[in-house]
């Protein structure tokens, strides 16, 4: 499955122009590698990696939609790995400037 279709189908955005536009920004990883190509395959056991508002999305698919369903059963097709937002990145994009305060 394309990986813009994929990001629609699963709700992480509302349209697959806003898919392409965030892969052609550079802010989609899969498996770690930056993806250049909104065609990109993707598939079961992948990770991706994504901007979701102020926080770093992290997750793996589980199983490819065959549609863009309801909330509930998107979310049947992916594992957040970082639900608690305690990556590295999670908290480097949430705690750079307090650190710096003088």
């Amino acid at each position: 499955m394309r990986i813009d279709r994929l990001l629609c189908y699963l709700r992480f955005v509302k349209t697959r122009g806003g898919a392409q536009r965030l892969i052609g920004e550079g802010h989609v990883r899969r498996n770690g590698q930056r993806v250049c190509r909104a065609s990109q395959p993707v598939g079961q056991g992948d990770v991706l990696t994504l901007p979701l508002g102020s926080r770093v999305m992290v997750a793996q698919i589980r199983a490819l939609p065959k549609r863009r369903g309801p909330p509930a059963e998107a979310q049947m097709c992916y594992l957040p790995l970082d639900p608690q937002d305690q990556s590295a990145i999670a908290k480097s994009a949430d705690h750079s400037f307090s650190n710096h305060r003088t």
